[in-house]
């Protein structure tokens, strides 16, 4: 007699369940840190665009010391190309003085580290 029935056995089926859940276990963490890096590269982004948004507002402004804030940077993002910082998730504190010297420090809620900007450049440190 012929069986004629056709289909997986209950071994076949826990092997393939066995190979997706080991998959998965190693890919998820790895998504997980991408995403993490992409929140990073944002802040970090963001913090790139203040550092120039300095340097264009000194060389609109040549005859002044004075640096602007954030808030003014950030109110004029087409003039000074601080548009990558329109993010909510993006959190921009520090100021500036009336001796040139500022300090923007630049996180993103979801990322793992943050960005000083000052006129030596930009550092980062986790949070």
């Amino acid at each position: 007699m012929k069986n004629t029935t056709q289909g997986f056995t209950l071994i076949e089926l826990l092997i393939v369940i066995a190979i997706i859940g080991i998959l998965a276990a190693v890919l998820i963490p790895n998504l997980l840190g991408a995403q993490k890096r992409a929140y990073d590269t944002a802040a970090q982004s963001c913090a790139n665009s203040l550092a120039k948004g300095v340097a264009i507002y000194r060389v609109d402004n040549p005859t002044t010391s004075d640096t602007p804030s954030a808030a003014t940077l950030l109110a004029s993002p087409d003039e000074y190309g601080t548009s990558g910082c329109t993010n909510d998730d993006l959190t921009v504190t520090g100021d500036a003085s009336s001796t040139g010297a500022y300090e923007f420090v630049v996180s993103h809620a979801q990322g793992r580290n943050e960005y000083t900007v000052t006129q030596a450049g930009i550092a980062s440190a986790a949070k």
